[in-house]
């Protein structure tokens, strides 16, 4: 066996970054072993570093097996699928890149927004259908419209930025931040209670981790707050809606449309309900895949993975920034 510290990684995970790694270290790269948890479980056995990015599940029963596991790699900014309490519990490093894909998120958001608010991919469908239907697809301006921003920590603070050269009035909800936080003060953002973010906004964009508190957070009753004409754009997590409550308000038109970067099961079945609808856009999870996003991703993470190895602390972490163990 080499005498070289040995690295897994999970998931399609490519770059400049991951070379260096290569270059220095054992990796063994299976992109899709996440899949199967018996085969996961086998190959941590042995390794030191564990680079994931959101479908490989880092569970207790996974940190028991990787008894000489040093550090854990989350190529992203959310970490929901580690379980960062039996990390700490093993003494293991969790790193993540909490920034790295900020920008590219906050122009996703502003691309599904447009999209909303003009009704491009309708009439970009109708016109390649062969029509010409310019009264069907009128859209709305965003000009002067009120945005509100659910989160505004490192990507709905950006969103907040370019929302102001748009012109637009700008709510936020955060309970973890207070008014006179940098990312309040320096955006413009009005800070109201959750209830008037919902009734006021005439676009909603989610920008919050996938937790406890917020698992499940816009049901049913939350969006029934909402305005009839209000289009809501989600890019954080899939599970902070409840998809079954979205889908009835879309198609009693509670609310007007919808577009989706995540969902509450991915990939999604082929008889998901959000399928059938016209009011909702829906792309892949790739608001943070750009190729300028993911190459500062991979080099931050294999950057803190390198330090932990070689005894450095990590610069990018969730829990402690050197093993434990």
């Amino acid at each position: 066996m080499s005498g070289l510290r040995r690295i897994l990684v999970s998931e399609e995970i490519e770059g400049v970054g991951m070379d260096q790694l290569k270059a220095k270290y054992e990796v063994t790269v299976a992109p899709a072993i996440w899949q199967n948890v018996v085969q996961l479980e086998e190959a941590v056995r042995e390794i030191e570093a564990l680079i994931v990015r959101n479908q490989t599940q880092v569970t207790e029963s996974l940190l028991v097996k990787a008894k000489d596991l040093r550090v854990i790699g989350r190529a992203g900014a959310g970490y929901d699928n580690v379980n960062i309490n039996a990390a700490s519990q093993a003494g293991v490093v969790v790193c993540y890149s909490p920034e790295e894909n900020a920008v590219s998120v906050a122009e996703h958001v502003f691309a599904l927004l447009l999209s909303l608010a003009r009704k491009i991919p309708g009439a970009d469908q109708s016109v390649k259908a062969g029509k010409w239907e310019r009264k069907k697809y009128h859209g709305t301006e965003v000009f002067g419209k009120t945005l509100g921003i659910l989160g505004l920590g490192k990507i709905g603070f950006r969103v907040a930025l370019r929302a102001k050269a748009f012109g637009m009035r700008i709510l936020g909800y955060d309970a973890y931040l207070s008014s006179t936080h940098l990312h309040v003060t320096e955006s413009g953002v009005s800070m109201v209670s959750l209830e008037k973010l919902l009734e006021a906004s005439d676009f909603l964009t989610i920008h919050l981790p996938l937790n406890r508190e917020t698992r499940g957070l816009l049901n049913s009753d939350l969006l029934q707050r909402m305005k009839p004409t209000a289009l809501l754009i989600n890019t954080s997590r899939g599970e902070i809606l409840v998809e079954r409550d979205l889908v009835q308000a879309l198609r009693d038109r509670t609310i007007a449309g919808a577009a989706l970067d995540v969902l509450e099961k991915e990939p999604p079945l082929f008889e998901n309900s959000l399928f059938g609808l016209d009011n909702v856009i829906l792309t892949p999870h790739t608001a943070g895949l750009t190729h300028e996003a993911q190459e500062k991703v991979v080099q931050a993470i294999a950057e803190d993975v390198d330090r932990v190895l070689s005894g450095q602390p990590a610069l990018r972490y969730v829990n402690f920034s050197m093993p434990r163990k």
